[in-house]
């Protein structure tokens, strides 16, 4: 456990001396910012955050693979993973740490949106509520986790950053689109399975408000395999 925290420490401290780091934070704030004015704040409706929240997947697509692209293609490129894989320490050790630093990341760049939830308690008539707005950021952490354990395991794969980058985004949009389109254009026998494994509708459950543990489960359990095979071929690079 301790090494896991020593690495998780390392890599979260990573991004703030890089530049990609800080870029990756202005990306993010940029995207938010876009929706929250141009459609959270739009004249002739109602401020809401529900449209902000209802976003979350399609924000965090160019965002995620920035955070988790460096993980490990970095480390294998530079040869700085000789040290680690060869070190007394569990490969899945390695992996948990690293992942765990940049969930830490992901979950410092959201702290700045909380902002948006103080500017519609001034100008809307009906301030953000408690419990909506805890549904609302699990919207954006729990993909977000899920995300990210897609990058790992694409980092984890190649000794390039931008072909990890390309590939976690390839993963992502085809993820998202099959989710949010394949209800729709697949064939009635198949549409319950696809409603169920959906990303998108259940983020738009969270944002709606509505805490459903069989969401929360959805997303950490299916973060646990890309986590997994990371660690295999971790063990794989170490073995070889």
């Amino acid at each position: 456990m301790s090494a896991t925290l020593s690495i998780a420490r390392r890599e979260l401290s990573s991004y703030f001396r890089l530049p990609v780091g800080w870029f990756t934070v202005a990306l993010f704030l940029f995207l938010c910012g876009c929706v929250f004015g141009l459609v959270v704040l739009a004249p002739g409706r109602v401020a809401s955050l529900r449209a902000f929240f209802g976003g979350a997947g399609w924000m965090l697509i160019p965002v995620v693979p920035a955070i988790s692209m460096r993980l490990f293609s970095e480390e294998i490129r530079s040869g700085t993973i000789e040290p680690l894989i060869t070190a007394p320490v569990r490969e899945f050790s390695i992996v948990l740490g690293k992942f765990a630093g940049a969930c830490v990341m992901l979950a410092l760049m959201l702290l700045p949106t909380l902002l948006y939830a103080a500017v519609l308690a001034r100008v809307s008539p009906r301030p953000p509520e408690i419990g909506p707005l805890v549904a609302g950021y699990l919207s954006l952490l729990l993909p977000g986790v899920f995300y990210l354990s897609i990058g790992t395991l694409c980092s984890a794969l190649t000794n390039n950053q931008t072909l990890a980058f390309l590939a976690t985004l390839f993963v992502l949009l085809t993820l998202m689109l099959a989710s949010a389109l394949g209800p729709a254009i697949a064939p009635a026998s198949l549409q319950p399975a696809l409603a169920w494994i959906s990303f998108d509708s259940r983020i738009q459950d969270f944002a709606k408000g509505v805490i459903d543990i069989r969401h929360i489960v959805f997303f950490l359990a299916a973060s646990v395999l890309p986590i997994l095979l990371a660690g295999i071929t971790l063990r794989a690079r170490r073995l070889g």
